[in-house]
């Protein structure tokens, strides 16, 4: 098991359904970038009995060199902006979209403390990427607050497979 709980895994886990439900029926593709949550929206979405036929792949990339080597986030924008950015996270999604065989991807990159966190990036802090094959890309960003790291990676987690729904409707006009 993960590191959520029980509840919190029931809940993420009857979300990744949705997620692999509305996929497959739509004939699309998903993939993954992750950083913060460690692999465990890929693992959630794969617990799912059927989703070979909608996940293509994950990456799991928490490290800046992973990011850069995995999902060519230019190491400049790395350096520029720091792992934990709309422009990362961004080119994260874009990254995974590039290297699969999907349709679509997200990405997340944050800080689930409980250290790491700052002044300008407090602990809580998350960028989502998402892009689309049709040329579709969104970017969120969200603060977790007064969550301990658990929390906050369910939270993130909750957020993507949203993220995920909301634009499986908007590629096929639902």
């Amino acid at each position: 098991m993960t590191t959520l709980s029980l509840q919190q895994y029931e809940f993420l886990l009857a979300r990744a359904e949705t997620v692999i439900q509305a996929c497959n029926s739509r004939g699309l593709m998903l993939a993954t970038a992750e950083s913060c949550t460690g692999g465990l929206i890929t693992g959630l979405l794969t617990e799912i009995s059927g989703s070979s036929s909608v996940v293509d792949r994950g990456f799991t990339t928490y490290s800046n060199e992973a990011k850069h080597e995995i999902l060519n986030v230019p190491e400049p924008l790395l350096a520029e902006f720091g792992a934990v950015s709309a422009p990362v996270a961004k080119a994260m999604a874009e990254g995974a979209l590039k290297n699969a065989r999907a349709d679509i991807a997200v990405a997340v990159t944050g800080i689930a403390g409980p250290g790491g966190g700052s002044a300008e990036k407090p602990v809580g802090t998350v960028h989502f990427g998402l892009a689309a094959k049709n040329g579709r890309a969104h970017h969120a960003h969200y603060v977790f607050s007064d969550l301990d790291r658990q929390g906050v990676r369910a939270a993130t987690i909750n957020t993507a497979f949203t993220m995920i729904l909301k634009e499986l409707d908007k590629i096929t006009g639902d």
